[in-house]
């Protein structure tokens, strides 16, 4: 079924301002739209964002630790690929549509990570024990593109395997954000990125601020993306203001 790309006015999240008047999806084309405010976003804060992902998210580290040893799988939007060495009787192939931050990831050898798109994976189908896809599929801006990625990610799916998906939740009212079932789904979220002291003397800003595109989702509303794309929900559930869903191929 394909449904119509979100027509709010996207906004910033800093609370008490005001709408930021970014085009919306529906204004232009949602391939441009994302290199604008999500993948050139990325490319250059790639560096100061890896500085702050270090620690693994529980349920993903534990889902990761609960798979047979010698199981291949993907991670897919890796970023600095802090995942790829969580268990060492596992191989990860990371892939990620930021260069730079495949460039970071890399150095987790023995692991691999490549420069890929999310709806376009350079992988065989079917191939794959696991996959983990950890806040990513919220920053493509239509339903029909997200539910694509996460058919993308079940096809690459053997028989038995499954994926964890992750994705910001809209129900955030209890976190700094304030987000809350009244409030729109796809929204602004600012990236502030301050500079050296060295950089500002020799005349750089102080700080820059980048807009970075999101759709937060609703509840049960992932679980009806991997059900609509022909997947199963194994398991799903709550955590630190994201939802997130254990899935597979149905049949």
């Amino acid at each position: 079924m394909k449904t119509s790309p979100p027509s709010e006015t996207s906004k910033s999240v800093l609370k008490g301002d005001q709408p930021t008047p970014t085009p919306t999806p529906d204004q232009v084309q949602p391939e441009s739209y994302e290199e604008q405010h999500v993948h050139q976003v990325y490319e250059q804060i790639a560096s100061h964002f890896s500085s702050t992902r270090y620690k693994p998210w529980p349920i993903v580290e534990s889902f990761l630790q609960s798979l047979a040893p010698g199981s291949i799988g993907l991670d897919i939007g890796c970023g600095n690929g802090k995942y790829l060495a969580v268990n060492k009787d596992i191989f990860i192939i990371g892939s990620d549509r930021s260069s730079n931050l495949v460039k970071i990831a890399r150095h987790h050898e023995p692991h691999a990570a490549v420069v890929a798109d999310s709806l376009s994976l350079p992988h065989q189908d079917g191939r794959f024990d696991f996959a983990i896809c950890i806040a990513v599929v919220h920053h493509l801006s239509t339903r029909e593109r997200r539910k694509e990625a996460v058919e993308s990610i079940l096809r690459c799916l053997g028989t038995g395997g499954r994926a964890l998906v992750y994705v910001w939740a809209l129900e955030q009212r209890g976190s700094r954000r304030g987000w809350d079932e009244s409030g729109e789904q796809d929204v602004m979220v600012p990236w502030v990125m301050k500079s050296g002291k060295k950089a500002v003397e020799e005349g750089a800003e102080k700080e820059r601020t980048f807009q970075r595109y999101y759709h937060l989702y609703r509840r049960g509303e992932l679980e009806e993306d991997v059900v609509g794309v022909g997947g199963e929900v194994v398991e799903s559930g709550y955590e630190k203001d994201n939802w997130w869903a254990i899935c597979r191929r149905r049949g």
